[in-house]
């Protein structure tokens, strides 16, 4: 008995377009499995799926977090659960649906439980972090968990942010954790489908969903979400997308600028997503 069907692989590979079809034809609800649509307010440069398939299929998963908020791998593994254990009550099929990799194996390979931290000084210091430039934090990182740096660093700042954090506020570096800390919860058994697409066309689709992001409004969006009082630091801002369009908007690259830099960073990222896919997936994992 498996309980869930995944469908992930790197972004532009047609994930949301095949869990739509597959979700009709097995009267399923989809959980989104996206670390960045988890955010209000940002729809277009997160590629989101469109409301008007919220009709045809349930989604969950989206539009829980305001950008400023930080949202982990360890809790989306607790919230999945429980959606994935009402849409099982409700004698439908769960399908997680996405392409950030910590979120699916916070399922498979649950996390530790968070260890006790004192929450003033955990604010404290996550002010203290927020202040610093991003090479400083990945030093810090390299001294304090070095078995860690290298993925914290494909994490961006809040991965970063998170490894100092536990490190210093509990004595034990993150490596430390994942190997003796106590299971959170149970891990669960799913079908995993893994979308492959050849490079040159990955490339391609890239490059064209970059074009119609920002036909469809990117620039506003960002412009609107800064005056909101939204930072480019912070988690839900440092994504691919929005730190370029945020550096074009304080005048520190042109708009074709950021453009490039948007389609360059997204096929590093794609590249990145389909080398942790190969090296974290399941044996079992069916690419297609």
């Amino acid at each position: 008995m498996r309980d869930f069907l995944a469908i992930t692989g790197p972004t532009t590979s047609g994930k949301t377009k095949l869990s739509m079809a597959v979700a009709e034809l097995l009267d399923a609800e989809i959980v989104s499995m996206d670390s960045r649509q988890i955010y209000l307010g940002m729809d277009i440069g997160t590629d989101k799926t469109p409301s008007a398939f919220y009709d045809r299929v349930p989604h969950h998963g989206l539009d829980m977090r305001t950008p400023n908020e930080v949202y982990s791998a360890g809790q989306f593994g607790r919230d999945a659960r429980c959606w994935i254990a009402e849409i099982q009550g409700r004698c439908r099929v769960p399908i997680l649906v996405g392409g950030t990799g910590f979120f699916l194996k916070a399922l498979t390979h649950p996390m530790f439980r968070q260890p006790k931290m004192d929450r003033e000084r955990l604010q404290g210091l996550r002010m203290f972090l927020d202040s610093r430039p991003l090479k400083e934090l990945e030093r810090w990182v390299r001294r304090l968990d070095p078995a860690r740096a290298v993925l914290a660093h494909q994490g961006g700042t809040q991965r970063l942010s998170r490894t100092i954090e536990l490190a210093l506020l509990t004595g034990r570096p993150l490596s430390w954790w994942h190997e003796n800390g106590e299971l959170d919860q149970e891990p669960l058994n799913g079908v995993v489908v893994v979308l492959e697409v050849d490079r040159a066309e990955l490339d391609e689709r890239i490059n064209t969903r970059v074009t119609r992001m920002v036909e469809a409004g990117l620039v506003d969006e960002v412009r609107r979400l800064l005056e909101l009082g939204y930072r480019p630091e912070d988690p839900g801002m440092s994504g691919t997308g929005y730190r370029e369009i945020c550096a074009n908007l304080r005048g520190e690259m042109s708009l074709e600028e950021a453009l490039d830099r948007m389609r360059s960073q997204t096929r590093k990222y794609a590249r990145r997503q389909l080398t942790w896919f190969r090296n974290q997936l399941p044996e079992d994992a069916v690419w297609m």
